[in-house]
């Protein structure tokens, strides 16, 4: 009889993709529905990459270098020379998203049955990266209590063990917003450095800092270059999710050219997608002021808005475009599924992603959820109006 691979099996599905359906069903009633449990921003893409890709005189669609195309890479040895970060385009492997950076990092530095420590909650997709490297992610628990801020050191130093190979964090955090500060990046180096560990840190939303507060990356961490991985994506930055660009980037010249040879495996990364992203990295300044404005707007109207619903509670977030809510609940995925199948106010409903899927360690994160302030206001307006109603009907508290 024919079955399923075991790994097939056991791996988690998406809580950010996983009610699709039931979302789907609901607009085929003629609900509609406000997505707020997907980072898909709906800010217009800088028009210098619509038009490097319109404008195209490429005749034959031909194979990239596995690496991504020289020009590329040193267009962003440029944009990380701005943030104080020397690069030189050896070190960077372009990848297809920053889900394969993720894929290449786990491979690269870890065998099967090795462990990754990182706090949760975390961007989900992460147990899915895990389980196809073979590897097994160690959570530290954040909390809500204190706004997700980082777990003391002592709680990754007790978790270490014969397995452990590395740390990894995504700074500003998916799925809280928290974002970490200098200090707390250097925490983590010198574990990283007392135990011999690679330091991996997701920092695609590194443009989305707000209230004066500064990004600080693991490139910056002096002394541990041999042991430091950036992963990066264009999706958020520039408003590009679908073009699947993201970077491996690594100045340990041994661990890159073991990288280099997954790329090689999967030949390349897209011809017109990095086209995109290159015409991207000339975007003007003013178009990050736009947007940086537009999310600060939204962040506020939306966190004072949900902390204004009785029994709920949003941390302000630092970063990204998320925030990670507590909800007078006590199953947020039933909730979730709910708010799809049975609920609408006004003909609408609202989609967000049950916290469940964002731990590792089971059942943290029942009460609580994840959602994006990536609609214009006028929109989250109505959501969080919806969300509030569907609060006050719910019985499943």
């Amino acid at each position: 009889m024919l079955t399923v691979s075991q790994r097939a099996t056991v791996l988690p599905a998406s809580p950010i993709r996983r009610l699709v359906p039931y979302a789907n069903a609901a607009k085929a009633r003629g609900t509609k529905v406000y997505h707020l449990n997907i980072g898909q921003p709906d800010i217009a893409t800088p028009e210098c990459a619509l038009q490097a890709v319109r404008e195209n005189r490429v005749q034959v669609v031909s194979y990239t270098d596995s690496a991504g195309n020289l020009s590329y890479r040193e267009g962003l040895v440029e944009y990380y020379k701005k943030l104080g970060i020397g690069l030189e385009p050896r070190d960077i492997i372009v990848t297809q998203g920053g889900s394969e950076a993720i894929l290449f990092a786990f491979l690269g530095c870890m065998d099967p049955g090795d462990e990754v420590l990182i706090p949760e909650p975390f961007y989900a997709n992460y147990n899915g990266f895990a389980q196809e490297a073979g590897i097994k992610v160690v959570p530290i628990p954040s909390s809500i209590e204190n706004d997700f801020a980082l777990p003391p050191v002592e709680e990754f130093e007790r978790r270490i063990t014969p397995r452990t190979r590395a740390i990894m964090i995504c700074n500003p955090n998916n799925p809280t917003g928290y974002l970490y500060s200098q200090g707390e990046i250097e925490q983590l180096g010198a574990i990283a450095s007392r135990y011999d560990l690679y330091i991996l840190a997701d920092e695609v939303y590194r443009e989305f800092c707000y209230d004066g507060h500064k990004h600080f990356s693991v490139m910056q961490l002096r002394g541990l270059e041999d042991r430091t991985i950036l992963m990066d994506s264009v999706s958020k930055r520039y408003s590009l999710c679908g073009v699947r660009v993201g970077a491996f980037i690594c100045r340990n010249r041994e661990l890159v050219a073991a990288v280099l040879k997954y790329a090689q495996a999967r030949l390349c990364p897209g011809t017109y997608s990095q086209m995109a992203a290159e015409a991207a990295l000339k975007a003007p300044e003013s178009y990050f002021k736009q947007v940086y404005d537009e999310y600060v707007a939204r962040r506020n109207f939306m966190v004072n808005a949900l902390n204004a619903m009785p029994g709920v509670y949003s941390p302000m977030p630092k970063g990204a475009f998320y925030t990670q809510v507590r909800l007078p609940l006590h199953d947020a995925d039933a909730f979730a599924l709910w708010l799809l199948e049975e609920f609408e106010y006004q003909g609408q409903t609202v989609m967000i992603a049950p916290a469940s899927g964002f731990y590792a360690t089971p059942g943290l994160g029942k009460d609580e959820a994840r959602l994006a302030y990536v609609l214009k206001i006028e929109d989250l307006r109505a959501a969080m109006e919806t969300l509030a109603v569907a609060l006050k009907r719910y019985t499943g508290r």
